[in-house]
């Protein structure tokens, strides 16, 4: 006669430990001998307890190495495990196993391993002058060596994109990484002049690659029709794409009374156009 599922005694001997038996083998889940006992297997509360580890208020504890935590039990939070070069670990972090180099935003490394290393990427001469001018901004660091790398920005969201011998027009503030094989220059929005705020975008083309952040769950719209965006929410955009500045001021809003939408991008042509529900967060001044 076979054992019933249940707690019992840990088998590894540890008196301050039980595990649960499924009824076939042991499980991974522990608990403290004073913990209460589960539900009966086969109910609608041990299904939650013994989920996916998608519950929030699953009450399974794993252990390691004398730490029994939650977040060891619920899948969530484990690593992601892929045979793809480039993952998201989360909606909001980015997972690169390393072999071939990879460039990302300068600080944007949170946590790697193996043996990974980081230097400064330049960007020649004529996009350094151009940075300088535009204040379009994309500070790399080249990542090489072999591990995994993890990245993020300041908890935004994460997207990747794949380029198959196309062109991708970005916000340089939306960047996070992309392959080396990937070419990419700073660019102007037609119809801006020189002193427009925002509207120089970086370009990226070729094939492979670019990881993106948008603040926000993104909208992504097919351009079969006029399509108008606010300057702040675009992040990217196909580079086949016509652009131009749409301005739609009008006589109120010289005595206050405007609508608080003067300009916004106008895109023509067969492509996508990737937009965040939000105009940027706001920055306070430094003291």
């Amino acid at each position: 006669m076979s054992t019933p599922a249940g707690w019992y005694a840990d088998p590894s001997g540890e008196q301050s430990l039980q595990r649960y038996w499924d009824g076939t083998q042991w499980t991974e889940h522990t608990q403290s001998p004073e913990a209460a006992v589960p539900p009966a297997p086969g109910t609608s509360s041990e299904a939650e307890a013994f989920g996916s580890g998608m519950g929030q208020d699953a009450e399974i504890e794993a252990s390691t190495g004398g730490i029994r935590t939650e977040l060891l039990s619920d899948s969530r939070f484990a690593e992601v495990g892929s045979d793809s070069r480039v993952v998201r670990q989360n909606s909001r972090m980015l997972k690169v196993m390393l072999g071939e180099d990879v460039l990302a935003r300068q600080g944007s490394m949170v946590a790697f391993q193996g043996g990974i290393d980081f230097d400064h990427e330049g960007s020649g001469a004529a996009k350094f002058m151009k940075k300088a001018l535009t204040g379009e901004g994309l500070a790399l660091m080249r990542c090489s060596g072999q591990g995994e790398l993890f990245l993020a920005d300041s908890g935004y969201q994460v997207h990747i994109v794949h380029l198959e011998g196309a062109g991708l027009t970005v916000n340089g503030h939306n960047i996070l990484a992309f392959e080396p094989s990937l070419t990419w220059d700073i660019e102007r929005i037609k119809g801006a002049g020189m002193a427009t705020g925002g509207m120089f975008n970086t370009k990226l083309e070729g094939t492979g690659w670019v990881a993106i952040t948008t603040d926000g769950d993104p909208v992504v719209l097919n351009t079969d029709q006029p399509t108008f965006v606010d300057t702040d929410a675009a992040v990217a955009w196909s580079s086949s794409l016509q652009t131009s500045l749409n301005r739609t001021v009008k006589a109120k809003a010289l005595i206050g009374r405007g609508s608080g939408e003067a300009v916004q991008l106008t895109f023509q042509g067969s492509g996508i156009v990737i937009v965040q529900p939000s105009e940027g967060r706001f920055m306070p001044p430094a003291a």
